[in-house]
């Protein structure tokens, strides 16, 4: 009984100190925090309110930073769906990431369009 309780104070111990230890999946981009672990989004101390899928449009773009990503590649990632031609709707999803991060929409800070080809995050 001795050895039990010794082996679980060692595990208790062990868990205790070292999940803290953890690396975190976050990503920081000019006072953009993106925690993957916790599904947030944080500008400037402020948590963002996002949908599941403009969350997920962000951190895609994130995760691939300084590389332009299509519309067709982000809504097959995302969506996980085939692109159709003529569809909109990663547009849309990319203004209301715009409004909700406050970005000047001639300016924006963080999500970039490359015309013709698609966006990025720099």
């Amino acid at each position: 009984m001795e050895l039990v309780a010794r082996v679980k104070s060692a595990l208790r111990r062990y868990t205790k100190y070292n999940a803290e230890n953890k690396p975190r999946n976050i990503i920081e981009i000019n006072g953009l925090v993106i925690d993957k672990d916790k599904h947030k989004c944080i500008l400037y101390e402020r948590e963002v309110d996002l949908t599941p899928i403009e969350f997920d449009i962000l951190l895609y773009l994130a995760e691939n930073r300084g590389k332009v990503i299509s519309s067709e590649e982000l809504f097959e990632k995302v969506w996980k769906e085939k692109y159709l031609d003529s569809n909109n709707t990663v547009m849309v999803h990319i203004r209301r990431i715009r409004e909700k991060l406050n970005e000047d929409t001639k300016h924006p800070k963080f999500i970039k369009t490359v015309w013709g080809v698609g966006y990025k995050i720099e």
